[in-house]
């Protein structure tokens, strides 16, 4: 459920804009637009039309070498990241995705992103670790994504939603980069949460060359 509409209290110059007036346009199950006459910092007034949304959660589940299999005994082996596939309407086409999903009332992100893994993907994971926390689009959108980092994942059933068809697969970390950089991975959280691994592996990979 959409949280409710929020008015913003005034203050200087330097902070949020005063709201002279707020209005409910449109009222749906996911997400509120709300259209506000402000008084933004600076003096301009403007009409602004803010989509509210209760926040979202993104799951970076990694696969480590050191986790078993043939990878264990490789020292080139690398970590391995879950991204799954499904459909997307808005984008008119099939999309490589990092598991995500929506803050329910109630929920603490943490909870929400262990829900929606286990839902999703059908995995759990031992270890959690909150990475980034971001605005997806502020000009019109007040959605915030956290990412986790999950580790330690232990597989099992998927339980999707029933109007969710989706595919999962593990991809190594040079390959996931690789597709994110050539346009293949076109997300862009998922395009976050893959190049903040890459970049954090950037010493492990220069230190195991020397």
């Amino acid at each position: 459920m959409t949280k409710p509409a929020r008015s913003k209290p005034a203050t200087s110059k330097s902070g949020p804009a005063r709201v002279l007036s707020s209005r409910i346009s449109y009222q749906g199950p996911v997400f509120s637009v709300t259209t506000d006459e402000v008084e933004e910092p600076g003096g301009v007034r403007a009409r602004r039309d803010v989509i509210r949304h209760s926040g979202s959660i993104v799951i970076l589940a990694v696969e480590d070498p050191a986790a078993g299999g043939p990878a264990k005994a490789s020292p080139k082996a690398e970590a391995r990241i879950l991204l799954e596939r499904q459909y997307r309407h808005a984008a008119q086409s099939m999309m490589w995705e990092l598991p995500a999903g929506r803050i329910d009332d109630g929920e603490t992100a943490l909870t929400a992103a262990k829900r929606e893994l286990l839902e999703e993907t059908g995995y759990r994971a031992r270890q959690w670790k909150r990475i980034l926390h971001f605005y997806v689009s502020p000009g019109f959108l007040d959605e915030t994504m956290t990412i986790y980092l999950a580790r330690d994942l232990q597989s099992g059933e998927a339980q999707p939603e029933p109007d969710e068809r989706i595919t999962v697969r593990f991809f190594s970390l040079t390959e996931a980069k690789r597709m994110a950089l050539n346009g293949r991975i076109r997300d862009a959280k998922t395009i976050s949460g893959i190049l903040w691994l890459a970049e954090k592996a950037r010493p492990a990979r220069q230190a195991a060359s020397r």
